[in-house]
C-alpha cells in the first residue's frame, strides 16, 4: 500500500534539492505516492500568504511531508513559513542527527549526536512589540508541558536507538524562572529513564564543549533559541548545513526538511547540494516504515561521498545536482 506524503518543493533551491530527492526516493522502491503543494514566494501573489491554507490541509491530511527550503525575509514582511508550519500543525519537536562522513572534509572523525529542540515557543512564540520607538520587546515563554514532552521526546529516542546519554542545555544560571523551569522537568524526567545517563550544561558552556570534542555528545534537548543556535554551529562540525537532515514532528505530524536555507544566489545553477534534503527523505522513510528503501539510499550516499567523484562545488567536488542524484540511484542499482 502507497504511502500519501505531501511534497513542498519551496523556492530558491527548493525545487531542484526536493527534486533531486524525489527521484532517488522513487528509485529506492519505496511505496510513496506523492502530493505536491506549491509555498512560498511564488504563491504571495495570488494567495496573499507564503503559506496557504492548503498547504496546510494536505499535511493535515497525509500526516507527513517532505518540504523544501523557504525564503524568510530578513527584519520585515511575513512570518517564518518554517515557525507558522511548527506552531499551527504543533509539530513541537525539531530533530537534528549531526554525523561525520567518510570523504567530507571535516576536523573531526567520529560525530554522531542527535539534537533535540523545542519546537513552539520560547522566544520563537513570537510575542513582541515595540515599547517606545527606541525599544523594542521580546517576551520568552518556556511551559512545563513543553518542556516535558521535548525532554520525553529525547530520552525515548535515545532509548529506542540504544543511545546512552541524554544532555539537556539551558541558561538557568542567570534565566532563574523561565530556563530553571526547563531545568527542573528535565531533571525530573530524566529520573524515568534510569537506563539512560543524564547531564544538564550551561550553554555557553555546551557550545565550547562541542568545538572542542564533540564525540563525547549523544542526545542533546534543549529549548527552541538555543537548539536553532548550536544546531547550526553543530553543523560546522561535519562540514556544514549541506550535510544535515531536520525533523519536525508532533502528536499528529511530521515535516522533514533541510537545515539550509533557499540559497537563492545559486537557484537554476545546478550547483545545489541536495544530501541535507535526502538525508531527510531518509529520516521521512524510517518515519513511516519504508526501512529497506531507507538504508538502500543511506549505504548509497555514504560511498558516492566517499568516493568524491560526484560530489558538488560546496563539498570540493565538480559535480552538478543532477549528476550527484543519478550517482545516488546508479549505486543502488
Amino acid at each position: 500500500m502507497d504511502h500519501k506524503v505531501t511534497l513542498i518543493p519551496g523556492d530558491g533551491i527548493g525545487p531542484e534539492v526536493i527534486g533531486a530527492a524525489r527521484k532517488i526516493i522513487d528509485a529506492s522502491g519505496a511505496n510513496i505516492e506523492w502530493d505536491v503543494v506549491k509555498a512560498g514566494e511564488e504563491v504571495i501573489e495570488e494567495f496573499g500568504t507564503p503559506l496557504p491554507e492548503y498547504v496546510l490541509e494536505s499535511i493535515k491530511r497525509n500526516k507527513v511531508a517532505l518540504k523544501g527550503p523557504v525564503t524568510t525575509p530578513v527584519g520585515k514582511g511575513f512570518k517564518s513559513v518554517n515557525v507558522t508550519l511548527r506552531q499551527t500543525l504543533n509539530l513541537y519537536s525539531n530533530i537534528r542527527p549531526i554525523k561525520t562522513y567518510a570523504g567530507i572534509k571535516s576536523r573531526y572523525e567520529n560525530v554522531d549526536l542527535v539534537i533535540f529542540r523545542e519546537n513552539t515557543e520560547d522566544l520563537y512564540a513570537g510575542i513582541e512589540h515595540m515599547v517606545s520607538d527606541e525599544i523594542a520587546e521580546s517576551i520568552k515563554i518556556i511551559s512545563k508541558k513543553a518542556s516535558d514532552r521535548i525532554v520525553r521526546a529525547a530520552f525515548e529516542y535515545a532509548r529506542k536507538n540504544n543511545r546512552k546519554k541524554v544532555s539537556a542545555v539551558h541558561k538557568a544560571n542567570i534565566m532563574k524562572l523561565s530556563d530553571g523551569l526547563f531545568l527542573k522537568c528535565a531533571r525530573n524526567i530524566a529520573k524515568e529513564y534510569s537506563d539512560i545517563e543524564f547531564e544538564d550544561v550551561i550553554v555557553d558552556a555546551m557550545s565550547m564543549k562541542l568545538v572542542l570534542d564533540p564525540e563525547k555528545y549523544d542526545v542533546l534537548v534543549m529549548p527552541n533559541l538555543y537548539g536553532d543556535i548550536l544546531s547550526d554551529m553543530a553543523a560546522g562540525l561535519v562540514g556544514g548545513l549541506g550535510m544535515v537532515p531536520g525533523a519536525n514532528i508532533g502528536e499528529n505530524g511530521a515535516v522533514f526538511e533541510p537545515a539550509h536555507g533557499s540559497a537563492p544566489d545559486i537557484a537554476g545553477m545546478n550547483k545545489s547540494n541536495p544530501i541535507a534534503t535526502v538525508l531527510s527523505g531518509i529520516m521521512m522513510l524510517k518515519h513511516i516504515g519504508e526501512f529497506d528503501a531507507a538504508a538502500k539510499i543511506e549505504k548509497a550516499i555514504e560511498k558516492v561521498v566517499r568516493d568524491g567523484m560526484h560530489v558538488t562545488p560546496d563539498l570540493g567536488g565538480n559535480a552538478g545536482t543532477s549528476e550527484f542524484t543519478e550517482a545516488i540511484i546508479k549505486e543502488m542499482k
